[in-house]
């Protein structure tokens, strides 16, 4: 009989004004989800920077089950954000090898052309383990993403804010104009 492999999924991003919107995937057995989140796993937002460091490492050294996905700020112009968002996620489950039987989503969406059996969670990234570990892996990575991208477009702040409309960045659109990772159907107005 095979495992039920159930892969938790989460995205982080989709509220910026600059770069892509990452998704993670990650299957974890019980007694890793028992362990990551008797250390304190928990939804990235609620989580200090230094302490999703700590589970980012700990997550990939417990379990190598886990995805990455992303989609363009192209594909969030062209298909809005939402969309992109669950392509993201598609991206990430697909590239596991072989499938995982089921995805847990944090949301209330399910992922669209994904012939896989699909759980919507809203709140998920705070009561489910595997879906909690997805929104560290991605906030973790997309948040290094940024601190790199941040060298090749100074002046807009992103290695602070990673990305997110603050007040920062919004002054610095005014005075800087666009740059080709900033989303054009997230334009401030003038």
């Amino acid at each position: 009989m095979p495992i039920c492999q159930i892969a938790g999924v989460d995205e982080v991003g989709r509220g910026c004004l600059f770069g892509p919107v990452v998704a993670a995937a990650v299957i974890l057995s019980e007694s890793q989800a028992q362990s990551l989140w008797q250390a304190g796993l928990r939804d990235s937002k609620r989580l200090s920077p230094a302490q999703r460091l700590v589970l980012d490492r700990r997550i990939r050294s417990e379990t190598n089950q886990w995805r990455l996905g992303l989609a363009s700020t192209i594909e969030i112009d062209r298909l809005n954000i939402l969309q992109a968002a669950l392509l993201a996620m598609k991206r990430a489950v697909l590239k596991f090898d072989p499938l995982p039987s089921e995805c847990w989503i944090d949301g209330n969406k399910t992922i669209p052309f994904l012939d896989l059996p699909q759980k919507t969670i809203v709140g998920g990234d705070n009561t489910c383990p595997s879906i909690a570990a997805a929104s560290v892996l991605a906030k973790v990575w997309r948040d290094q993403l940024m601190e790199r991208l941040a060298l090749q477009y100074p002046g807009y702040g992103i290695e602070q804010h990673k990305g997110y409309g603050t007040a920062q960045h919004r002054s610095a659109l005014q005075t800087l104009g666009y740059s080709p990772l900033h989303r054009r159907s997230f334009r401030v107005k003038e």
